[in-house]
């Protein structure tokens, strides 16, 4: 049997003029999702990434290992775990 391995990624989430917050994935190459919240940016960026492993799966493509980014200031860099509340800890 096949042990299953977990797979983390980086997210950038980025907040918008309008309070909402864009998500991309440096290592999926177009992977990009929104959420209203934070908590929902999240979770869109994990059905995102699910559905991008998925497809790359189905072509029989490799998944893309994690690479370096490099970040903007104004831009924030967590791991997908983090809520929001642990993140302003922080701050």
């Amino acid at each position: 049997m096949v042990k299953p391995i977990e797979l983390k990624f980086t997210i950038l989430i980025e907040k918008n003029e309008e309070g909402s917050y864009t998500v991309t994935v440096p290592s999926l190459p177009g992977c990009i999702t929104q959420g209203d919240t934070w908590d929902d940016a999240i979770a869109n960026a994990r059905e995102a990434i699910a559905g991008y492993i998925e497809a790359l799966r189905a072509l029989g493509k490799p998944i893309p290992l994690e690479v370096p980014v490099e970040v903007a200031a104004d831009a924030i860099l967590k791991q997908a775990e983090m809520s929001i509340e642990e993140f302003e800890e922080l701050l």
